[in-house]
């Protein structure tokens, strides 16, 4: 199950949940409620879905959730539960229909999880192995959960999957200079047709090798956060293309912090030796559920009412079932920043 994907579950749950204090007095009696949480990746070999249920005390009994969170037993169901995926598809702007296509979930504990803020090391998960397929310019496909309670309620959830054809990183080149400068540059990138939210990053890679000691591998990244599509810049006179900006002395700023300006003892005769190896750029994309969960969490957090309704997408349940994906692309850096790169004599940059 190489390049299986997971990412921890409820992590935005506490937010909403929780308040200034984790005492929670119940007022009624107790209800199953399902939590589901599961993000698809059609690049991943193996798809992973969370799906557990609430806790609860009683008014003379009040319970820590952060407490509560960490017992196992509290939050699985007990055995396996009936759980499948159901394909849908549409041709050409048509309806979505089955495709006659059902993928039964099984289920699998990891080991591996470390601690914090819900059980560990264990964790039980549902999971396929089954290839999830994205949108072409003739069909897109959507994916329905149907999963089955101990007490014979059922919850369901439906998505699309983003990652599409159209998805891509179109810069194919990137550049920076040392000379103090307020110039901005950009990353250009085709948006998916079925997401609404994105996130961009960009790394530079680079070895060091001191002497007398082995080669190291080392990074400079900078991460330039979560935002609507709506939120970047569009290119006037292209069909689909967006940027985003990015100051020109960012990575000398960045390897300046990283590196100091001292490494290297004597220029003719280096203690330090380092090399370039790539720059990367990634871009996560994920779909429109995931950005109306975080807009009701944007909301809750600037509120002032008590209670805001926190968004779901699980009949029957609550949490959040999406779909996401990651590009990435390496890129070439440009002679100037090259240039720039070996002239500071004081990093021990050479060329191989």
């Amino acid at each position: 199950m190489k390049n299986a994907y997971f990412i921890p579950v409820l992590l935005l749950f506490i937010a909403i949940f929780s308040s200034c204090s984790t005492k929670v007095d119940l007022y009624a009696d107790y209800k199953d409620v399902a939590i589901v949480y599961a993000m698809l990746d059609t690049k991943a070999d193996t798809n992973f879905v969370k799906i557990i249920r609430a806790y609860c005390g009683t008014n003379d009994n009040p319970i820590d959730a952060t407490e509560v969170a960490l017992i196992a037993d509290s939050n699985n169901y007990p055995g396996k539960l009936d759980a499948r995926i159901i394909e849908l598809k549409n041709s050409h702007g048509g309806p979505y229909e089955p495709t006659g296509r059902v993928i039964p979930l099984d289920t699998i504990t990891i080991h591996d999880k470390q601690e914090g803020t819900f059980y560990a090391p264990d964790q039980k998960l549902y999971y396929t192995t089954e290839p999830l397929l994205s949108g072409s310019a003739e069909s897109n496909y959507k994916y329905r959960l149907v999963a089955v309670k101990p007490n014979g309620d059922s919850l369901t959830a439906l998505t699309n999957t983003v990652g599409n054809e159209e998805f891509a990183i179109t810069s194919s080149s990137i550049g920076f200079q040392q000379k103090p400068s307020q110039d901005m540059l950009s990353i250009y990138f085709r948006a998916d047709g079925m997401a609404s939210f994105y996130e961009i990053q960009m790394q530079f890679n680079y070895r060091e090798k001191i002497a007398g000691q082995a080669m190291k591998h080392k990074h400079v990244s900078r991460n330039f956060g979560t935002k609507m599509l709506s939120e970047y810049k569009f290119l006037e006179e292209s069909e689909n293309t967006y940027y985003q900006e990015y100051g020109v002395n960012w990575l000398f700023n960045a390897l300046k912090t990283a590196i100091g300006s001292d490494t290297v003892v004597n220029p003719n005769h280096p203690n330090v030796v380092r090399y370039i190896d790539d720059f990367v750029i990634t871009i996560s994309a994920a779909g429109d559920e995931l950005a109306l969960y975080y807009t009701a969490h944007q909301a809750q957090l600037n509120s002032v009412a008590p209670v805001v309704i926190p968004y779901t997408n699980i009949v029957g349940g609550f949490g959040l079932f999406s779909s996401r994906t990651t590009i990435d692309r390496v890129v070439k850096l440009s002679r100037g920043t090259k240039i720039d790169l070996f002239g500071q004599t004081s990093w021990g940059f050479k060329e191989e």
